[in-house]
């Protein structure tokens, strides 16, 4: 079964690779800029959008403030772009915001932090997918027939290439990405030419249409309102900034100095491509409506539920280039593709930061380790999973999903800089260079601007996006939160209940006893399940560990000689990060080296009270266990010890036992015939109807 389950596998993520090897997965600015900034590049297909889909509820008149608010995004980019690439020198270590907020501000800030990235992580999965299957849906009818369904297949396809590797998925992502820069650089350097220099007048397929409104000539505060809604829903454009900041360890050398070239790099191109198309929508008189079937007019008449809204871009490029153009065929094309590929970002960011949170017990193990690609194999598919199942709830349909939108990143965002000018502060207190500290000072600035500015601009998403869906979105922080405090508490107490500080509880007892014991660090498991190898008499006794971590292997190793074991410790390498196979292929060395020996393996366990505890506790241990009982010649011994939650469970199993149905009491509990398993004589067995009569059980 494992050879047939290993040919496929192998043929769709590729050959393992090995530990050593994690050096030359790196990336470089090239490869990074479309595999980190893929998010905020490609907004430009929906951002544009949505500013107008917001303002066309006071009419078309109010179309004209819109490169207002485009300069309002393009000084809140620069802000955020300026701020982190503090950030990236200041902790290139790849927790961005979780780590910055978490040292700075606290444990319960961090935990805020993470929540909104992972609850933001997987919304640019959905959105990024549902909009790229609507822009290619106005091309390809059977796409907007079956969206949920190609939307999820998406998924699917971007989870695969994801799971080959950082760098591989990178170079097959860096085309379209730089194709559709390209493209939409051209459209703005045409569209220029043709109204600047040969006075062209180009209309939009929309231009003829009229939008019917009955907010028409807003004013006031209503006025306000909807502005700072247009402003919040352009804000879409940032979504992803923060991405390079946890992505740091992925870039070669120097990692922070590439890092913030590539954030400058894509603020410049992301806020060009943004205000570009904006010029052009007003240029060609793009109409846009939120509700088309009512709100469009055609002829004066509504456009009806069968009309298609086709983006901005879209409209853009046609009448720049020409409707069913070869250059507006290459732009609808590269804008989809790029679209489906914007998820990467959120496929670069969660499994990582997933991964740290991990490491500091607040997510499941199984997510701190990589895979066979040297990729976090398991972040990538839960994150599939989360984005696959609001694909399916939201039916692929952008507009609701973007309303559950940017309210994450902006959290984290605010927090982030927050933390940064605590950082700085605390530098300052201890610093004496004139020089250094005027840098300080700055950059102190700089992040106390990115507090303020992103700060204000989430009371705005929230006050104006807060009924139209963002609940959903602090509910979800929500929900993560009080998930991964209750993972922690639990990693904490099992911690805890299994330390082993007292070097008097290993209770050395002279025997002849021989076992070979697997280890993963000395707590009390461990020295129970020595104590008891001691004590089964074998030949010779010896401990066993699994290198998959140089760093905690030495860790073991000097803890292992500063208690004074008198046990020989093995330590047997893993270049590729299993635990199964190296002990397999030890023992059955053994075995080859004396075949009439009996090797006896003693595996610590835990013993957990609740089912969900069984998801975190155990999981390397039973596949070992699997293998090693269709060994010949190898015994197999779990030494389980019971944690605090198991004797609660026992006890009620106790309880449920001694509970007594109504009028057992009053009849006398059903005799047992020696022997026989049942619920006694044939008549004891109907009278108290405890179980099936013997007769039947025959």
């Amino acid at each position: 079964m494992s050879r047939m389950t290993d040919v496929p596998k192998r043929l769709l993520l590729g050959r393992a690779l090995r530990s050593d090897r994690l050096s030359e997965t790196l990336i470089p600015k090239r490869i990074a800029l479309p595999v980190f900034a893929s998010d905020p590049l490609s907004s430009v297909a929906y951002a544009p959008g949505e500013v107008l889909l917001v303002l066309s509820i006071a009419g078309v008149s109010a179309y004209h403030f819109s490169p207002w608010i485009a300069v309002a995004v393009v000084v809140l980019m620069f802000t955020v772009v300026a701020s982190y690439r503090q950030n990236v020198r200041a902790y290139p270590s790849g927790g961005g915001d979780y780590e910055v907020a978490t040292t700075n501000l606290g444990r319960r800030a961090g935990l805020t932090v993470a929540s909104a990235l992972l609850v933001d992580y997987v919304l640019t999965v959905a959105v990024s997918i549902s909009s790229g299957v609507e822009n290619l849906g106005s091309a390809v009818p059977f796409v907007v027939e079956h969206k949920t369904l190609c939307a999820v297949g998406v998924i699917v396809l971007l989870t695969l290439m994801n799971l080959r590797g950082v760098r591989e998925s990178g170079k097959l992502f860096a085309v379209p990405t730089y194709c559709f820069v390209l493209g939409v650089f051209a459209l703005l350097a045409w569209g220029a030419v043709r109204a600047g220099v040969f006075g062209d007048e180009m209309r939009a397929p929309s231009a003829s249409y009229g939008i019917h409104t009955d907010e028409s000539g807003l004013s006031g505060f209503a006025l306000a309102f909807l502005l700072l809604r247009s402003f919040s829903s352009g804000c879409a454009a940032l979504t992803g900034v923060e991405a390079i900041s946890n992505g740091v360890p992925a870039f070669r050398k120097p990692k922070s100095k590439n890092a913030a070239n590539t954030l400058a790099m894509m603020g410049l191109i992301a806020v060009t491509m943004f205000c570009g198309v904006i010029a052009l929508a007003l240029a060609t008189h793009v109409r846009m409506a939120e509700d088309p079937a009512d709100n469009l007019l055609i002829d004066g008449v509504p456009a009806g539920a069968g009309h298609h809204q086709d983006p901005v871009i879209s409209q853009v490029a046609a009448a720049v280039f020409g409707d069913g153009s070869l250059p507006f065929i290459y732009l609808a094309a590269a804008t989809a593709l790029v679209l489906f590929l914007a998820a990467n970002t959120a496929y670069n960011g969660f499994p990582l930061l997933g991964s740290i949170l991990a490491q500091d017990r607040y997510l499941p193990r199984q997510l701190h380790t990589r895979g066979d690609r040297l990729t976090f194999s398991n972040g990538i598919v839960l994150l599939a999973g989360a984005a696959a199942i609001l694909v399916v709830v939201y039916e692929a349909d952008s507009t609701r999903l973007i309303q559950l939108y940017i309210v994450g990143v902006f959290v984290s965002f605010t927090l982030s800089q927050t933390g940064m000018v605590r950082h700085w502060n605390r530098l300052l207190r201890t610093e004496t260079d004139p020089a250094r500290r005027r840098r300080m000072h700055r950059s102190r600035a700089i992040n106390a601007f990115g507090a303020f500015f992103t700060g204000l601009v989430l009371v705005v998403v929230l006050v104006t996006k807060f009924s139209h869906g963002a609940w959903v979105s602090l509910l979800g922080m929500a929900l993560f939160y009080v998930l991964m405090t209750a993972i922690r508490r639990h990693y904490d107490s099992v911690s805890e209940e299994l330390s082993a500080e007292d070097p008097g509880e290993r209770a050395p007892r002279p025997a002849r006893v021989h076992a070979m014991v697997l280890v993963s660090k000395i707590h009390k498991p461990t020295l129970r399940a020595l104590t008891y190898a001691r004590l089964m008499r074998s030949d010779t006794l010896e401990a066993v560990t699994v290198n998959m971590d140089q760093q905690e292997t030495d860790q073991l190793r000097a803890q292992w000689d500063e208690r004074g074991i008198d046990i020989p410790l093995t330590i047997l390498d893993s270049p590729y990060r299993e635990i199964a196979r190296p002990v397999i292929d030890y023992v059955r060395r053994l075995r080859k080296e004396s075949p009439r020996d009996v090797v006896s393996v003693f595996i610590p366990e835990y013993v957990v009270g609740h089912w969900y505890e069984h998801v975190l506790h155990n999981q390397s241990a039973l596949r070992l266990k699997t293998r090693l009982l269709f060994t010949p010649g190898v015994m197999v011994t779990s030494v389980p010890y019971q944690l605090e939650s198991s004797e609660l469970a026992k006890r009620r199993a106790r309880r449920r036992e001694q509970w007594n149905a109504p009028g057992s009491v009053r009849r006398g509990p059903a005799a047992r015939t020696p022997g026989h398993k049942g619920t006694g004589n044939r008549r004891t067995g109907r009278r108290s109807g405890t179980g099936p009569s013997q007769r039947d059980g025959k």
